[in-house]
């Protein structure tokens, strides 16, 4: 599975949207989304919001933890704590990206909201390369990892699996001591 993959997956969360348009329900495989009245806040998929939004058919409701002091809130913990702490939303990372990149004028204080998330996640990927190290000296056999995104996973997959695997090549190779 790639990032992209993983952004995919993402744009299925809910957000809201105000539209300025009047239809009916969409019937979709993944559920009935709508009806659709002028400025009356509406639940649909990430990936339809941004689809509307780009036709500059809605305004995009940004979710109640996307604001900068929220932001701040989750830094200041995952700081203060040795483990990773909950984020406010499995694909955090994912839709605040998507959201910056179609409707920053939907985001109030884009610039700073665009920061910290960066920061956090910067944050919690060197607090994940910390802990697959230690992990990886330890030469435990399993690890719990608690609170973490799926995109989290994916980014230190492949170094986390090849590493494993060189190390037991080596250990493979390694001449025994017949004193």
């Amino acid at each position: 599975m790639d990032n992209e993959e993983v952004e995919f997956i993402a744009e299925n969360e809910l957000i809201t949207v105000i539209p300025n348009f009047q239809y009916k329900t969409f019937y979709l495989i993944g559920g009935d989304i709508g009806p659709f009245e002028p400025s009356v806040p509406t639940q649909v998929p990430l990936w339809l919001a941004v689809h509307f939004r780009q036709r500059q058919k809605c305004r995009i409701e940004c979710p109640s933890w996307i604001n900068v002091e929220k932001l701040e809130e989750i830094m200041n913990n995952e700081k203060s704590s040795d483990l990773f702490t909950q984020m406010p939303n499995p694909h955090y990372m994912e839709i605040t990206n998507v959201l910056l990149n179609c409707a920053p004028q939907d985001i109030p204080r884009a610039d700073e909201v665009k920061t910290l998330v960066k920061d956090i996640w910067d944050l919690r990927i060197a607090k994940l390369r910390s802990s697959m190290n230690e992990f990886i000296k330890s030469e435990s056999l399993h690890a719990k990892v608690n609170n973490l995104t799926l995109l989290e996973i994916n980014t230190v997959r492949n170094l986390l699996t090849k590493t494993l695997k060189e190390l037991h090549n080596l250990k493979q190779h390694v001449p025994i001591n017949d004193d």
